[in-house]
């Protein structure tokens, strides 16, 4: 079967990102960040419904518990989308003006990890955590400061852990091991340097053969990375911005892929910046990702 890249959502969104694949719903997860709404994307249908948020919305996971966990300017929320109740669950930089939630996902236990970066216009700072938020809602800070946190995956034994900084004078994607009974991160060391390719480090997902899928920002590719280091398949965008890469469908074997449609000088030439792209062909499948389970 050959590989194809179909745009299904041809929406615009100005920062489609953190797409987010239920198997229990057999839905996509995703969000426009600069436009601070929250989609989902019913492949059976071809449906994408969108509920505003009012600010923008960065990363969510589904609930054990029903509903969503949420990541966005003003922190973390629990969310209803039947009722639109949401509460507020954490909010770990509250003194930090400018800062929100950027990159999210599950490790395989449940637990919700999120990062934060500055995006108030200002000149780029290291003032960006990851955060891992327990089934208890408890918020612990893990690793030193980034500029923009990324790339956030978890090999599919949950035994390797892997993040990213997006920002253009880092690019750098990191591994470390991963105690899935503790949710505990160490021997954090370097995994992939992406100056080798033409994208900066995005958002990311792990396969079933525990390569590493990243979202090639900026440059019109997604990219899989082997366990050792090694580019092993470049797939070519319709789009020069792709942002999120999540595999989904009914035998997890499609890639779907988010992407930025803001602030493009090439316009013409990708009219379909900003869409929700997925991938077949692949011949190979992703791994279920796990509710949150506070």
């Amino acid at each position: 079967m050959a590989i194809a890249v179909e745009c299904v959502v041809d929406c615009r969104a100005r920062l489609g990102e953190g797409a987010w694949w239920d198997v229990v719903d057999q839905a996509l997860w995703w969000v426009d960040i600069k436009a601070g709404q929250i989609h989902r994307f019913d492949p059976e249908t071809g449906n994408d419904a969108d509920f505003d948020w009012g600010e923008p919305v960065a990363c969510l996971a589904r609930r054990d518990a029903g509903g969503l966990i949420v990541g966005a300017a003003s922190g973390v929320y629990l969310f209803d989308p039947d009722t639109g109740a949401r509460g507020l669950l954490a909010d770990p930089e509250a003194g930090l003006t400018g800062n929100r939630f950027n990159d999210g996902t599950t490790d395989p236990r449940g637990r919700f990890w999120a990062g934060t970066m500055r995006d108030d216009g200002s000149p780029p700072e290291r003032r960006g955590r990851f955060y891992r938020i327990d089934a208890d809602h408890d918020v612990t800070s893990w690793f030193d400061p980034v500029f923009t946190s990324n790339g956030l995956a978890f090999s599919p034994d949950g035994g390797v852990m892997y993040f990213a900084d997006t920002n253009r004078d880092v690019r750098t994607i990191w591994a470390c091991d991963y105690d899935l009974d503790t949710g505990t991160p160490s021997g954090q060391r370097p995994f992939f340097d992406t100056n080798q390719i033409a994208g900066r480090p995005d958002g990311a997902t792990v396969d079933a053969d525990g390569c590493y899928w990243m979202a090639g920002f900026g440059g019109w590719q997604v990219v899989r990375i082997v366990p050792d280091g090694r580019v092993d398949r470049i797939i070519e965008m319709p789009v020069e911005r792709p942002t999120k890469v999540m595999f989904g469908g009914t035998d997890l074997a499609t890639l779907y892929v988010t992407s930025m449609g803001d602030g493009l000088a090439g316009d013409a030439a990708q009219p379909q910046a900003g869409g929700l792209f997925a991938i077949t062909g692949l011949a190979v499948g992703g791994v279920p990702q796990a509710r949150f389970a506070g």
